[in-house]
């Protein structure tokens, strides 16, 4: 090997570890839960002693960031931050809206008619997929289907 393919090839090398350790879940699957009790409080610590900072709903879907003991790290869809007891979170698999004015529609496609409509922020279940469409069952057991775009 020439000098400076061996140059080239510890310089990537440390850049590889150094992007690693500024961001180490840059490759790692990020864990999804979702609230598995009517209302959660979100809180700015792993603690019931750290203040609440909002509540959420039923099926509020969660990324896990970081965890301590019983308590989860989580960012929301609008990459809020905040601390949740592990125990408030399911593995079943939710959405929320994420537009202003979403139709929720009676099957999965714009020729089904509109059952309901839902505004941003609204938690759903997922309860299947069909191509870009999701069934989706709010709290209220309220069931419909939603376009894929509509969510996260």
């Amino acid at each position: 090997m020439t000098r400076i393919m061996i140059r080239y090839i510890a310089t990537a090398i440390w850049m590889m570890v150094l992007v690693s350790m500024f961001f180490p879940a840059a490759g790692a699957a990020q864990e999804r839960l979702s609230v598995n009790v009517d209302t959660a409080n979100m809180r700015s610590g792993p603690g019931t002693n750290h203040d609440e900072l909002w509540q959420v709903e039923k099926y509020h879907p969660v990324v896990v960031v970081e965890k301590q003991k019983d308590w989860y790290k989580i960012k929301d869809f609008e990459n809020d931050m905040a601390w949740i007891h592990k125990s408030l979170l399911s593995s079943a698999s939710s959405v929320i809206t994420i537009k202003d004015k979403c139709n929720i529609r009676s099957g999965p496609g714009t020729d089904n008619p509109i059952v309901f409509t839902a505004e941003r922020g609204v938690p759903f279940r997922v309860l299947e997929t069909k191509g870009s469409w999701i069934k989706i069952q709010h709290a209220d057991n309220d069931i419909g289907w939603i376009y894929k775009t509509l969510v996260w």
